[in-house]
């Protein structure tokens, strides 16, 4: 990427910038993820949350978005959206279940104790 501030997908170092754009509830959502551990289920669905509001994944290097950085575009997507703080919260919640979903089955696989000590992946 051309840009400094310019990722693949939502950085989570962008949710402190976010905090104050909205009502109580949405500054409650932005502290909790921030405050999470790295790549913890919050941080997750957050991310996921915010990829989805900024369309990250129309994203390319040359876009005007891209240009902007990852800040600017979070800052835009955020005060852009129409409806209500419960809505994000939702659309939060909505995220973390899919994540622990696929945190819980991904690949299909599990590991187990095989023969003469090896472990063995095995679908589920």
């Amino acid at each position: 990427m051309y840009q400094r501030d310019t990722e693949m997908l939502f950085p989570v170092r962008v949710a402190p910038f976010l905090r104050d754009l909205r009502g109580r509830d949405w500054r409650r959502l932005v502290d909790r993820a921030s405050r999470a551990k790295e790549a913890s289920l919050d941080q997750l669905a957050f991310c996921l949350m915010m990829v989805r509001l900024a369309s990250c994944l129309t994203c390319h290097t040359d876009s005007y978005r891209a240009m902007r950085g990852c800040t600017i575009c979070a800052i835009q997507a955020v005060r852009r959206f129409r409806g209500e703080d419960a809505e994000l919260a939702a659309s939060f919640e909505r995220a973390k279940a899919e994540v622990a979903l696929h945190l819980g089955t991904v690949g299909g696989l599990e590991t187990v104790s095989g023969r003469k000590g090896v472990e063995v992946a095995h679908e589920r």
